[in-house]
C-alpha cells in the first residue's frame, strides 16, 4: 500500500506569545522555534509514521534547509527521488505566531514552490500511478495540484483534497476528487467558487457562536458541498469534530478530545494523512473520520508539528492496532 502526496515544504520559523500583536504593535517575550513544516511533507510524515510507504512529490531551493530536508525525508524512510531541485531560489518559509490559546496565524514565502509547475507534475507522473491513493493540497501553485488529481484521477486512485490555503478551483478538477477535507473557509471558497451556492445565511462563520447553532451551519455547509461537487466531504470543525457528508447523508463525528491544548498548527495535515490511510485500509468515511480525529488530538497536544506526529504504536490499539497495520501494508 502506498500514497503519492503532491505538496509543499517549508521551514517553519514560529514565534510563541501570550496575544496576537494588534495593527503597527511592537511585542517582546515571545519564544522563538524553527522547525520543518508545509503542508504536503506534514502529510507525507503523518502518513509514513502511520506504517504506509510514501512518494513525496514537492519543489525546494538550493540553500541548507533544503538539504535539511532531503535528510529529514531520508530518516523517515518517504521515497523524494521526485522532489523537484530549483537552482537559485529559496525553499519556502513560513512565519508562524502562535498564542497562548494554541491559535495561529500564518503567512508564507513560497519560493522554490512557485516554480513547480503542471509539467513537472506531468513528468513525474509516474510516481503518482504508482500509488493507490494521492493526497492534494493547495499549497503549492493551482496548477500543478490540479494536474495532479487529473493524474490520480485518471489512473484510478483514491484521490483526497486538502483545499488548504483556500483558492479557486475549476468544477472539472473537482471531478477527479474523491474526498475532500475542508475547513469552513475553505469550504465556502470552494461553494462559491465552484457551485454558486447561497452562502449568505453566515453559514460556516467561524466567529460565529459555538454550540448546537455552529454545528447546524457546519451540517448544511458539508451538505451543500457534496451536492456542488459531487465529493465525499469531510469538513473539519475544530474541537467540535467533523461532518461527513456522501451518498449515504450528513453525520457528526464526535471529537477526540486531547490531553491538553498546546499548538493546533499540524492538525489539518495530521487529520489528512491520517483519514487516507484509514480509507485505504477500508473503512468507511465516518470510522475514518474517528481514526484520523486521534490523531489530530495528539498532534495538538504537543508543541512543532514534526515531533508531534503520532507512530502508529502511539496511538489507541482499539482504533490503530499494530494488527491492522501488518494486514493492510502486507496486502
Amino acid at each position: 500500500m502506498k500514497i503519492a502526496v503532491v505538496g509543499s515544504y517549508g521551514v517553519g520559523e514560529t514565534m510563541r506569545t501570550k496575544r496576537f500583536p494588534g495593527p503597527g504593535e511592537t511585542m517582546t517575550g515571545g519564544v522563538l522555534t524553527v522547525g520543518h513544516g508545509g503542508k504536503g511533507a506534514n502529510q507525507a510524515i503523518a502518513v509514513r509514521r502511520l506504517g504506509v510507504e510514501v512518494s513525496l512529490l514537492t519543489a525546494i531551493g538550493d540553500d541548507a534547509s533544503a538539504e535539511r530536508a532531503i535528510n529529514l525525508w531520508d530518516s523517515e524512510g518517504i521515497e523524494t527521488s521526485q522532489v523537484l531541485r530549483v537552482d537559485g531560489a529559496k525553499t519556502m518559509t513560513g512565519m508562524i505566531i502562535v498564542d497562548d490559546e494554541a491559535e495561529n496565524r500564518i503567512v508564507i514565502a513560497p519560493g522554490a514552490l512557485d516554480h513547480f509547475s503542471a509539467s513537472d507534475v506531468r513528468a513525474r507522473a509516474e510516481a503518482i500511478e504508482s500509488a493507490d491513493a494521492l493526497i492534494v493540497c493547495l499549497e503549492i501553485p493551482i496548477d500543478a495540484a490540479c494536474e495532479a488529481l487529473r493524474i490520480g484521477h485518471e489512473a484510478g486512485l483514491l484521490t483526497v483534497l486538502n483545499p488548504a490555503p483556500a483558492a479557486p478551483v475549476p468544477a472539472e478538477v473537482l471531478s477527479c476528487v474523491d474526498v475532500i477535507t475542508p475547513n469552513f473557509s475553505e469550504a465556502r471558497a470552494l461553494l462559491s467558487d465552484d457551485s454558486g451556492a447561497s452562502d449568505s445565511s453566515d453559514a460556516g462563520d467561524e466567529t460565529s457562536a459555538p454550540g448546537a447553532a455552529r454545528e447546524e451551519d457546519a451540517v448544511e455547509l458539508a451538505a451543500a458541498l457534496h451536492t456542488a461537487t459531487g465529493c465525499r466531504v469531510v469538513l473539519t470543525h475544530g474541537g467540535d469534530g467533523s461532518i461527513v457528508a456522501d451518498a449515504h447523508g450528513v453525520r457528526t463525528v464526535a471529537p477526540h478530545p486531547p490531553t491538553d491544548l498546546v499548538d493546533t498548527t499540524g492538525a489539518g495535515d495530521s487529520f489528512t494523512g491520517a483519514l487516507t490511510v484509514a480509507l485505504l485500509e477500508g473503512d468507511d468515511l465516518e470510522t475514518a473520520a474517528v481514526r484520523a480525529a486521534e490523531v489530530g488530538s495528539y498532534v495538538v497536544a504537543r508543541q512543532e508539528v514534526i515531533p508531534a506526529l503520532p507512530h502508529r504504536s502511539e496511538l489507541s490499539e482499539r482504533l490503530w492496532s499494530q494488527q491492522t497495520q501488518h494486514d493492510t501494508t502486507e496486502s
